[in-house]
């Protein structure tokens, strides 16, 4: 099997900085079979993301869509948006206990769904704000949890009251470049990455600091943080960034861009356009055979039974 691994230049602010290649990189010709199949699903529209829950995995998309796989497959929980004005969907995060999806999309939507009851609270437009929302982390448990949302502009909104109105709060970490992505691994710490090739970290829910990428040379999409010293960021022409606390190290694992990621110990998964799935067995990143050729959007795995990747045309890939 060849392997292709291209070294570049990763500058870093405020750490130190170093050319260093991601181990292992496998071109696209290089594709591998896998267990990856392609489940029916009661949607045409594009799934934004998908997540597990304390009952089911849940995914949302198009239209404002929720779905929900239960053991009969998957199963249309509602359309038409939390508003029930069919404002797209976009991105979901799940409380501690796994018992409230929060979900945002188009036109400042937000909303907190109790996967145990089936009770949904339309929580939209934080601040009067109808921005496009693309991604929400959520930390603490169902009914008392901090919410962290952003926008197209830069905006990240917070509430640390469940999101009751009038709790809301924003602020602006970078210089108003779009936010595609946010994610936590501590009760207020966390990072998020724009498309002006910037990453920051919190760790009070309040104040952003940057800590690269500076000439990172793509649109990043996709984000995983662990840990602040366990950050991997994804995006353009197949690109990988991963932080190890001191350095940020950079490679190209793909053909296609890259929308999302996720790993866990010496596993992990990238997803992007033209059906691309790009795996990680023992540090070493490996595209994949897949059986859809759809544009992917976002990946769930090693937190349940199956792994999921949702994407266009109602895709969902399952192993």
């Amino acid at each position: 099997m060849t392997r292709h691994t291209r070294r570049s230049v990763v500058k870093l602010a405020g750490a130190s900085v170093a050319a260093a290649a991601v181990p292992g990189v496998v071109s696209a010709a290089d594709e591998s079979a896998s267990d990856w199949t392609a489940a029916k699903t009661p949607v045409d529209g594009t799934l934004h993301d998908v997540r597990y829950t304390a009952a089911n995995p849940h995914a949302v998309g198009a239209g404002g869509v929720l779905i929900e796989r239960t053991a009969a497959g998957w199963e249309t929980v509602f359309r038409g948006g939390v508003s029930g004005n069919g404002n797209g969907l976009r991105g979901a995060a799940v409380t501690d206990d796994g018992e409230r999806l929060w979900m945002v999309g188009n036109s400042g939507a937000v909303g907190e769904y109790d996967v145990t009851t089936g009770n949904l609270v339309d929580r939209s437009q934080p601040n009067d704000a109808s921005n496009q929302f693309n991604s929400v982390a959520v930390t603490g448990p169902a009914g008392d949890a901090d919410v962290y949302v952003v926008d197209d502009s830069g905006l990240v909104y917070y509430s640390f009251e469940n999101g009751e109105e009038g709790t809301w709060n924003y602020l602006t970490p970078g210089s108003g470049a779009g936010i595609p992505a946010v994610d936590f691994y501590g009760a207020r710490a966390g990072t998020l990455i724009d498309t002006n090739g910037k990453v920051f970290a919190t760790d009070d829910g309040t104040t952003w600091e940057p800590f690269g990428i500076e000439d990172a040379d793509t649109t990043f999409a996709g984000l995983d943080a662990d840990a602040p010293d366990d950050v991997t960021v994804v995006g353009g022409s197949g690109s990988l960034y991963v932080y190890d606390g001191v350095e940020w190290r950079s490679d190209r694992i793909a053909e296609a861009g890259l929308k999302d990621v996720i790993t866990g110990g010496a596993g992990g998964v990238a997803v992007g356009g033209s059906g691309t799935v790009v795996e990680r067995e023992d540090g070493d990143w490996t595209v994949v055979d897949t059986p859809s050729g759809q544009n992917l959007r976002a990946v769930a795995a090693f937190d349940g039974d199956r792994d999921y990747v949702v994407g266009a045309s109602g895709t969902v890939l399952e192993r």
